[in-house]
C-alpha cells in the first residue's frame, strides 16, 4: 500500500472516530465467516459501526483526532476491530449477547473502550460497561422519580 493510500485511510478513520462519542476496541479474530456475518448483522441492527482496522493506522488516526487516546494504545495489538456507537453501552451489550448466543465462540473479546469520557482497559470491565445507563435511560429515571411523589 502506498503512502497516499495510507494517508487517505488514516484521514477517513480519523473522521469516523471524531463522529462517534464512544469507541470500543475488540478482537474478533478466530470467528468463522458465518459467525462474523452474524456479528456484523447484529451490529448493524444495534446501530454499532463495526470495522476491522490495521493497528498502526488506528493509532495514527487516534493521534490525529485531537483526543488523547494514549491509554488505549497498549491494547491495540494482534487482530483489532473497532466498534463505534452513539449509545454508550450498545457495543458492550452486543459483545455479551453475541457470546451468549454463540456458545462455541469465545470472541469477540473486549480489549478496551472509551465511554463517557473514561477509559476501560481489559475484558474485566465488560459487565460494568453493559450496566452503564444511556442518556435516555437516565432521563427516564429522573422523570420517574419526579412523578413518583405526585402519584
Amino acid at each position: 500500500m502506498r503512502k497516499e493510500q495510507k494517508d487517505q485511510l488514516i484521514d477517513a478513520l480519523c473522521e469516523e472516530i471524531k463522529s462517534y462519542p464512544h469507541i470500543y476496541i475488540s478482537d474478533i479474530g478466530g470467528l468463522n465467516s458465518v459467525q462474523t456475518s452474524k456479528l456484523r448483522r447484529a451490529a448493524f441492527r444495534k446501530e454499532v459501526k463495526l470495522e476491522v482496522v490495521k493497528n498502526t493506522l488506528l493509532i495514527k488516526a487516534m493521534e490525529k483526532s485531537g483526543m488523547d487516546y494514549s491509554e488505549l494504545f497498549p491494547v491495540i495489538k494482534g487482530e483489532t476491530a473497532i466498534m463505534l456507537s452513539n449509545i454508550n453501552n450498545a457495543p458492550a451489550k452486543l459483545i455479551k449477547d453475541f457470546r451468549a448466543a454463540e456458545r462455541s465462540a469465545a470472541k469477540p473479546v473486549l480489549k478496551g473502550a472509551y465511554v463517557e469520557e473514561c477509559f476501560y482497559v481489559g475484558e474485566q470491565h465488560l459487565d460494568a460497561l453493559v450496566n452503564i445507563k444511556s442518556k435516555n435511560e437516565l432521563i427516564a429515571d429522573v422523570v420517574a422519580l419526579l412523578q413518583s411523589p405526585v402519584k
